[in-house]
């Protein structure tokens, strides 16, 4: 009987792709000497991709060959400086150059049917037999399936170059521009599918989303992941799984800096978890989180402060008008403030933020103020709430103190929220607007903990120096939470309580 023989088989190797992000969300990377293909509208980022990744290559001493079917060199050139990057070493094979367009020429590109599909593979194939790269980015495979003219004959054509590029040991993104939205042909012969998404917002910056449809031979992170494209390139952001960032820490339980929050705490604020301040908008959530904020400076610690609603000259003057310089402390380089434009942040992309500041630097404490500016930033509440789940979960496995601000609708009587975090959080500290002797006054109480045993009593709040005073429990009243109290005690209230916050 005859034998069968089993030919041998190198080992796969994995290659970085050069965008930052997407190898993490790929597990590592591309599997090297296989065809991919990298699909698109108009204004994706294709071409942006296709350039990273030969010039990655590059860096690593890979060869590289750009096949462009609809663009000229030009264009590409201009694509690359707009990034700062230069193509002087990338070879670029342009079917849309001038000797194509020579009247005598046997074909020309502006007449697609006119083409011979054979021959646009046979030039395709010479400029690889002699520049022998390592990465190749076709662009695109509009034009290819445009030159086919029939699905049988197009498929049969990749086919060819996926054998092609194969025996010559290249890896391969083939970029698409969906003009087929029911093409599926590309799907099944590609070895990996990664697609891109751009949505057009009624108000702000578009929002720009990955999706690994598929990759053979790798477990890749599913789902979509927001992405920019900027100057300098894409840059994606892989979404947050907290699973995946376990890390050991100590559960300190630390002072907020004002003793009777600390009381009201069960001893002040745990290192690990999160703590929700809500209240009505001028109540003091944000001085009170400022005062927590300075203390854990003073103790040298590191913090982030990203602010959504509020000017940076105005938050820094505020805070120097109750006695609390922050200044000194950003000079220094252990206080960072950061102004976020929901209308221009993706909430992947603010993801990223706070991790690369808990990973790179090394922050102990970060403040977000506020939530309902950032809620503005996501499609719906349900991605909020899923998207803040994951960030806090991943935040309190890094040990970090977490404080986040979210106000209320109205100033006294009924509050309404844009959404309810409450569940979420680890501690929630309510303030509260009340009237008692003819004037308005603030009031604060915790409402839960989950890891300390806080006091269930309700206090009055005064801003003034050094930040925040907390008063006596306020014996004797009811109804001070909905703002509308009665008094039959004698708790005596305290002076010159501040008007704004």
């Amino acid at each position: 009987m005859p034998q069968l023989s089993f030919p041998s088989r190198k080992p796969t190797r994995c290659i970085p792709t050069g965008v930052p992000g997407l190898d993490d969300i790929l597990g590592g990377g591309l599997t090297a000497e296989r065809i991919y293909l990298v699909e698109g509208t108009p204004g994706t980022g294709k071409t942006t991709i296709g350039l990273q990744f030969l010039l990655d290559g590059l860096t690593r001493g890979e060869k590289g060959l750009y096949i462009t079917l609809s663009e000229t060199a030009d264009e590409l050139w201009a694509v690359a400086e707009s990034h700062g990057w230069s193509l002087e070493n990338t070879a670029i094979f342009e079917l849309a150059s001038s000797e194509a367009l020579d009247p005598d020429a046997q074909q020309s590109v502006l007449h697609p049917s006119e083409i011979e599909l054979g021959e646009t593979a046979r030039g395709v194939m010479a400029q690889v037999e002699e520049q022998r790269p390592s990465r190749v980015v076709f662009d695109s495979l509009s034009e290819m399936r445009l030159l086919a003219q029939n699905p049988l004959r197009y498929r049969r054509q990749i086919l060819g170059l996926k054998q092609f590029f194969s025996s010559r040991e290249c890896t391969v993104l083939m970029l698409d521009d969906k003009t087929s939205a029911s093409d599926q042909h590309l799907h099944s012969i590609a070895h990996g599918v990664v697609s891109l998404e751009q949505m057009a917002q009624e108000f702000g910056k578009e929002r720009r989303r990955v999706n690994i449809m598929k990759m053979r031979g790798i477990k890749f992170r599913g789902g979509y992941h927001d992405y920019v494209l900027d100057t300098g390139g894409v840059r994606m952001f892989p979404r947050i799984v907290a699973s995946e960032h376990s890390a050991a820490f100590e559960p300190i339980t630390r002072s907020t800096g004002c003793e009777g929050l600390d009381a009201l705490l069960g001893g002040g604020l745990v290192a690990g978890t999160n703590t929700l301040f809500i209240g009505p908008s001028g109540v003091g959530k944000t001085t009170t989180v400022v005062r927590c904020m300075l203390t854990a400076l003073e103790r040298g610690e590191r913090a982030f402060y990203y602010l959504f609603d509020e000017g940076l000259g105005t938050f820094f003057a505020r805070s120097a008008s109750l006695g609390m310089d922050l200044r000194s402390h950003q000079d220094a380089g252990r206080l960072t403030v950061r102004h976020v434009d929901p209308a221009e942040l993706s909430p992947g992309e603010f993801a990223q933020m706070l991790r690369d500041a808990v990973e790179l630097d090394r922050a102990n404490f970060i403040a977000i103020d506020s939530l309902n500016a950032y809620l503005q930033a996501m499609p719906g509440e349900q991605f909020l709430l899923l998207q803040m789940h994951e960030l806090l979960s991943y935040l309190n496995q890094k040990g970090v103190t977490t404080t986040l601000i979210l106000g209320e609708h109205g100033i006294v009587g009924e509050m309404s929220r844009d959404v309810d975090l409450s569940y979420l959080a680890d501690s929630t500290v309510l303030l509260r607007y009340f009237e008692a002797d003819g004037k308005l006054r603030r009031a604060i109480t915790v409402s839960k903990s989950r890891t300390t045993n806080h006091a269930l009593t309700i206090h009055e709040l005064l801003l003034g120096a050094g930040g925040i005073e907390i008063g006596e429990a306020l014996q004797g009243f009811e109804g001070v939470l909905t703002g509308l109290p009665t008094y039959k005690g004698s708790t005596a209230m305290m002076d010159n309580p501040r008007a704004d916050d």
